[in-house]
């Protein structure tokens, strides 16, 4: 009996929700900003994030030293590199038509558009309900960190560079800037990796990344397979994707420390709540 391709992504998208749900629940240590007997952070509202990441996030470069321009030198210089295999690679795939390729690329495609959101829901969910400060992170950083990634980072790059896809050229640097053409960097890839950063940072546990970031490496791989990027289009996705994701968390990790709420005693013994304020 032949199963309808929508059933195989439905399956594929309930795998992954499952694992990463699973993952909210995976780790019995907490991690090293909230040990054991520590209160328990107060949540910073949804909206100041936002607002706080958008300032921070986007105009970090202003304020980077010298060893950040440094890492942001050495990741430029890997996805130059990476051009130098694009031709190479668009050919290969190009006749790679193998039914276990094709299924490959069509199942975890989704990874970078719905079924990202999907997996973020989840960890939100798990976290409403069951009442996981760090499930609940996952999804609100992962939601703010594609906001600024994937609908105002990559979106601007795309339209600035205008790569034409490999499935519209014979040639591997065809740039046509401000034209339309969107080859560059690979929006998919940049919310797979996004997402996947999101995720690995608060659970960091092996078996976490292998799934997260190999399933974000697997959508990488489906858009080049179905020639709608070269394979340095997908390394500079990975490189905004990841950089984009640990910013956010780094930076909402401080915030949630800002404010922690914890019990106390009266001189009479009354129980009350105090709030210790970091600066």
């Amino acid at each position: 009996m032949k199963t309808h391709p929508r059933s195989k992504l439905s399956v594929c998208l309930l795998l992954f929700t499952m694992l990463a749900g699973s993952a909210a629940r995976a780790q019995d240590k907490p991690p090293a900003s909230a040990p054991p007997g520590a209160p328990e952070a107060s949540a910073p509202g949804f909206v100041y994030l936002v607002r706080t990441d958008l300032r921070d996030v986007l105009g970090g470069p202003v304020h980077w030293d010298s060893r950040q321009w440094g890492q942001f030198g050495i990741a430029m210089a890997g996805i130059g590199a990476s051009a130098l295999l694009d031709s190479t690679i668009r050919d290969h795939e190009r006749n790679r038509h193998s039914h276990t390729a094709d299924q490959v690329a069509k199942d975890f495609e989704q990874f970078g558009e719905a079924g990202a959101f999907g997996v973020m829901g989840t960890f939100y969910v798990v976290g409403l309900a069951s009442n996981d400060a760090r499930a609940r992170s996952v999804g609100a950083d992962g939601l703010i960190a594609s906001v600024i990634s994937g609908a105002i980072i990559a979106p601007v790059l795309k339209f600035a560079v205008g790569r034409v896809r490999p499935r519209d050229t014979e040639k591997t640097f065809e740039l046509h800037p401000f034209s339309g053409n969107s080859s560059f960097p690979s929006g998919h890839t940049t919310e797979a990796f996004t997402v996947a950063s999101v995720i690995s940072t608060q659970y960091p546990a092996v078996w976490v990344r292998v799934v997260t970031y190999g399933s974000a490496a697997l959508v990488g791989y489906a858009r080049i397979h179905h020639q709608a990027h070269f394979f340095s289009d997908v390394t500079a996705g990975a490189v905004l994707g990841t950089a984009t994701g640990l910013a956010v968390v780094h930076r909402n990790e401080e915030e949630r420390r800002k404010y922690v709420l914890m019990p106390v005693v009266g001189p009479h013994g009354e129980p009350g709540v105090g709030v210790a304020l970091s600066f």
